[in-house]
């Protein structure tokens, strides 16, 4: 059995997401919480996980440390958070959102939205999304300048 890195070398290329694991060919079984974490928010989001992609989905578990998550922003593929530890708040559509575990937010494609990490701990969450574009979007302002922090939950000044 080859191991996750070398799943994730070999799916270069192949994912619309830069680091996921390919699913079929073969490929059947994921543990994702051994799979390599990659960027599900490059430049709005904390987020990060291991993400397997088929031919039409992909899911991702995914760690958002507390008091952090994503600044406002969109993509155009439709997706589902199930929570598994923790709580998430924020806003879909405009419409306040708080999920505890066990609950799951739908984020209709192309909908504006905000998931924050509530600050008592660190978020896990499966995310299903349909393959029309990969788990990364935009930042409804235009910019890619970095996540959203509660204060006092930014990186380290140095």
């Amino acid at each position: 059995m080859q191991t996750t890195k070398q799943m994730q070398a070999e799916d270069q290329g192949t994912t619309k997401t830069k680091g996921a694991v390919k699913g079929g060919n073969g490929k059947y079984h994921f543990e994702l919480a051994k799979l390599e974490k990659v960027d599900a928010g490059t430049g709005y989001s904390t987020s990060r996980g291991g993400v397997v992609e088929g031919e039409r989905m992909l899911v991702g578990l995914i760690d958002k440390p507390r008091g952090t998550g994503s600044r406002m922003h969109s993509h155009p593929n439709e997706q589902f958070n199930y929570v598994v530890k923790g709580t998430l708040t924020g806003s879909v559509n405009g419409v306040p959102v708080r999920a505890p575990a066990g609950t799951m937010v739908y984020i209709p494609a192309n909908a504006p939205h905000t998931l924050v990490a509530t600050q008592e701990e660190d978020v896990i969450f499966l995310a299903i999304k349909d393959l029309s574009h990969g788990i990364i979007g935009m930042a409804v302002d235009g910019t890619m300048a970095g996540p959203h922090y509660e204060p006092g939950f930014g990186p380290a000044k140095s």
